[in-house]
């Protein structure tokens, strides 16, 4: 239990907090645009540019590795956008393709690096499933301060991402470029999977992005309150997988994250106020016995007997 005391510990566990309310954020983006494969997909396409950064590099800088995540990732978005523009494949399966062949490429590389002698030092395969323990007092301050300016940029044009999301052509006569916040959009769902990569890892960063927005769409049906609920649920699911990989030796942080994200979605699934099983159980129960409440007796018995 020292571990939890420790200034390292409370300093990662500040920077998956932030990193988990700035994807919980960045999610309810996601979720509207109905772009969970793509968040997927970026997240897989970002494991190549960490492996060939290291390569040209030869260390384990994180702010050199995020920026050739962030390249690869970039790359995969625009050959999804020119499959898509100049084929007949769907925007799924264009997003498919990209997440497996970048995913594979990334692991043949990851296979490259570990036959040397300073591959297992360099601790790249945890960028797979995700260590926050093996962050540094860099890299927490890097995620940090990017994962704050993810939330600051989403917070401050919130009314905007709002026009864009539910009425883009009224976005349009207020003279908003809709190809600049795309552009915005895309470059902050990037950065937000790039910094989470480490913490969470390749695989499981796209779970941190859709969960937390799906399970608050069962508490409300208000796009504000959702977007709060969706960081609030991601916050919480950072900190305590943060917390539960901490306390065990080697324990992989994301798989942890999800479990929690996973447990939140399932109690909004059956308890939230707006769309959980059991609250729209009892909804129909009680009209059900408001309407019986209202029939005469003789027509209660016949609808008894069909």
């Amino acid at each position: 239990m020292s571990i939890l005391l420790s200034s390292n510990y409370q300093w990662v566990l500040l920077s998956t907090l932030l990193l988990g309310f700035a994807s919980g954020l960045i999610g309810c983006l996601v979720y509207w645009r109905k772009q969970s494969l793509m968040s997927d997909a970026l997240s897989h396409a970002a494991l190549p540019g960490v492996v060939i950064s290291f390569l040209i590099f030869q260390e384990k800088d994180f702010f050199l590795l995020i920026i050739g995540a962030t390249i690869s990732a970039l790359l995969g978005a625009f050959l999804i956008m020119l499959i898509k523009s100049t084929t007949r494949i769907t925007s799924d399966t264009a997003m498919g393709l990209i997440l497996a062949v970048f995913f594979g490429g990334g692991i043949v590389l990851l296979t490259v690096v570990n036959r040397n002698s300073n591959g297992n030092q360099a601790g790249l395969d945890s960028f797979i499933y995700g260590q926050a323990a093996s962050m540094i007092w860099s890299d927490v301050v890097i995620t940090t301060i990017l994962a704050a300016t993810v939330i600051l940029i989403i917070l401050i044009g919130f009314k905007e991402w709002k026009l864009l999301l539910f009425d883009p052509n009224f976005a349009k006569g207020l003279n908003l470029s809709i190809k600049g916040m795309n552009t915005v959009y895309l470059i902050i769902l990037v950065l937000t999977i790039v910094i989470g990569i480490q913490a969470v890892g390749v695989i499981l960063m796209s779970a941190l992005l859709i969960i937390p927005p799906v399970s608050a769409r069962y508490w409300t049906h208000s796009f504000k309150k959702m977007m709060w609920l969706s960081g609030l649920f991601g916050g919480m699911a950072g900190t305590i997988g943060t917390t539960i990989s901490a306390l065990g030796s080697g324990w992989p942080t994301g798989p942890f994250i999800v479990m929690i994200s996973g447990l939140i979605f399932l109690l909004s699934l059956f308890f939230g106020a707006k769309k959980g099983i059991v609250v729209e159980y009892l909804i129909f129960r009680n009209k059900k016995n408001e309407v019986l409440k209202l029939m005469p007796p003789a027509q209660i018995v016949r609808e008894g007997k069909r």
